[in-house]
């Protein structure tokens, strides 16, 4: 018998009066969402050759038990930044011939239902990332990436997912800031939107044409502040919760780039609630979040609950049969990163760079001058702590000297431009010291102004290492007894030549920093963004780190020394404060 839809309300109606409950209609949908796996398909970390608790082979295993409960639909979703970091990502995107990229066939195996495109991503270059949107089986997002020509998305703005009569739409956003950190030709005619308004106009069209009962924001960006948007010249990098809370329709967001765990709930301009969810990077943990739809009393769907928890993978298995599948492809990475360079005459320490010359550092610094023929170098460590041992160097230490794919850079910078950049980076490196008792590095502090120390119970710098930069071609002093910006005096060229603040000087430079990354040359020297391109004479065809590999092949034997072109003063202040800074900073 039939029931006609006026009888059906009112039975309803009659059943709410005596307090009886509807059969139950929901509809279970449990979103699965990885993010910054940066390479890490494997269970293995091939740079210290050491087990890893994450791993997108152990994703797969809780995914699986996930999939076998038929009360809920897993949707699976990647939030960017998969294609770079471990040597996995390296090997198979530059270097091995294989029919079909690793990382399409990894994610179609997978089974995953969509994903987002991030910085780390773009920086492989359009031969890789165009073959990955004909390869994965899946969409690949980012609304505000346009093609100029088109003035349309480059990749999808969205997707609609339909589960038993439910339409669940997923908004794909990146940071915009990605023409400030690579060179132009990766993203050579593409346009970085910001995300608030790309996220404006689609949310619309979204809302018009689709009629979804959920809306999900995959968001390759971290949460950021909640800014005052208008008026800003450059959208922020990390614009997460200001896209949420000024974009009514979002019910959850998962965010990423600043591999920063949470779950949390705000609510809008319109006063609704959305969910704000991160798991940790290299597939350690997953972002889940668990929605419950339910009928109205016309029948139409609404999302009737939402829960967020943040699921580690240190206790699921690697999948066997994942893998058994590309233990080819295992094997083939080890080989790689194993394969001898050159010998080592003494050990380098990344952390020596922080307290003055170093030979990690001015050994980087040594290759960009030889390489271009520049006269001055800028460098910074590009890794916290890495050592690099004595003996036979390896691939897999190039990934510890330089693990970045940046290239490199020649560009003309005046003196007086250098002496400003200079001063910039190590105002984000030195305290300014009053005493011998006070710190010499620039930690980060609460506000009673204690160190904030990690979970080991260590110091963190106050700004990333990875933007200290120093010079190398110039002879200089850091006077940390003096504010920001009367600090540098730079006395000579390396050769002894007088230095001519208002002359030319060709510069070496890697792309991350050339591009405006860190803020060095844009607010530090003070060019902007639009005449960077201009500055650059010269780029290198290969990525750095491809180039130092070449150079200690080449070598053979190696014994890198520091060198002696900068210090800071007052000596004895920074002598014994960095004793005391080290100590704070690595135990020991």
């Amino acid at each position: 018998m039939k029931i006609k839809a006026s009888e059906l309300v009112l039975i309803l109606f009659f059943m709410a009066l005596l307090g009886c409950e509807a059969p139950d209609d929901s509809v279970q949908v449990k979103i699965i969402t990885t993010a910054d796996v940066h390479a890490v398909i494997f269970p293995h970390d091939f740079i210290n050759d050491t087990p890893m608790d994450g791993s997108l082979a152990r994703v797969f295993t809780y995914v699986e038990k996930q999939r076998e409960n038929k009360n809920q639909h897993v949707l699976l979703l990647d939030n960017a930044d998969l294609l770079q970091g471990q040597p996995t990502g390296y090997y198979f995107n530059f270097i091995a011939d294989r029919e079909i990229n690793l990382f399409a066939d990894v994610m179609n195996h997978i089974g995953f239902d969509a994903a987002s495109v991030g910085n780390h991503d773009v920086e492989m270059g359009p031969e890789v990332y165009n073959h990955l949107k004909k390869e994965f089986d899946f969409p690949w997002l980012a609304a505000n990436i346009i093609d100029k020509k088109t003035g349309s998305p480059y990749f999808e703005p969205y997707v609609i997912f339909e589960r038993d009569g439910v339409r669940i739409a997923v908004l794909g956003l990146v940071t915009p800031s990605v023409p400030t950190w690579l060179p132009r030709k990766l993203w050579e005619g593409l346009e970085f939107r910001g995300m608030y308004e790309s996220a404006t106009e689609w949310m619309q069209y979204i809302l018009d044409h689709e009629q979804p009962h959920a809306v999900i924001g995959l968001f390759h960006s971290g949460e950021g502040p909640d800014m005052e948007y208008a008026g800003v010249t450059e959208p922020p990098e990390n614009a997460s919760l200001y896209v949420g809370r000024h974009v009514p329709g979002f019910d959850v967001i998962f965010t990423a780039h600043d591999h920063r765990v949470r779950n949390k709930t705000f609510t809008n301009v319109n006063d609704e609630e959305v969910l704000m969810i991160a798991g940790q990077s290299f597939g350690r943990s997953v972002a889940v979040a668990d929605l419950v739809f339910r009928k109205n009393e016309m029948g139409s769907f609404y999302l009737a609950s939402k829960a967020g928890s943040v699921e580690e993978m240190a206790g699921y298995e690697p999948h066997a049969g994942f893998l058994a599948t590309f233990d080819k492809e295992y094997q083939q990475v080890k080989e790689f990163v194993a394969q001898p360079l050159g010998t080592l005459q003494k050990t380098l320490y990344s952390r020596e760079a922080y307290r003055g010359n170093s030979a990690f550092v001015d050994f980087i610094h040594n290759i960009q001058l030889q390489l271009t023929g520049a006269e001055i170098s800028l460098a910074a460590p590009l890794s916290f702590n890495a050592v690099l041992e004595q003996g036979e160097v390896t691939v897999r230490d190039m990934f510890r000297l330089y693990p970045f794919e940046n290239y490199l850079y020649v560009m003309t910078l005046s003196g007086q431009e250098i002496r400003d950049l200079l001063e910039y980076s190590y105002g984000l490196w030195y305290n300014t010291m009053a005493g011998p008792d006070d710190h010499l590095m620039l930690f980060r502090q609460d506000e009673q102004g204690a160190l904030q120390k990690d979970n080991n119970g260590r110091a963190r710098f106050a700004n990333a290492f990875y933007n200290f930069d120093s010079a190398a071609g110039i002879n200089y002093v850091v006077d940390v007894s003096k504010p920001v910006g009367q600090r540098v005096t730079i006395a000579s060229l390396a050769s002894g030549a007088r230095f001519d603040p208002g002359r030319n000087y060709k510069v070496a430079i890697n792309s991350y920093r050339g591009s405006g990354g860190g803020g060095h040359v844009t607010h530090g020297a003070g060019i902007p963004h639009a005449d960077l391109d201009s500055r650059i004479v010269w780029v290198s065809e290969r990525d750095l780190r491809g180039h130092i590999a070449d150079y200690i092949r080449e070598a053979g034997l190696l014994s890198p020394e520091a060198g002696n072109n900068w210090k800071v003063i007052p000596a004895d202040w920074a002598e014994r404060a960095a004793e005391r800074d080290h100590k704070l900073l690595f135990g020991e």
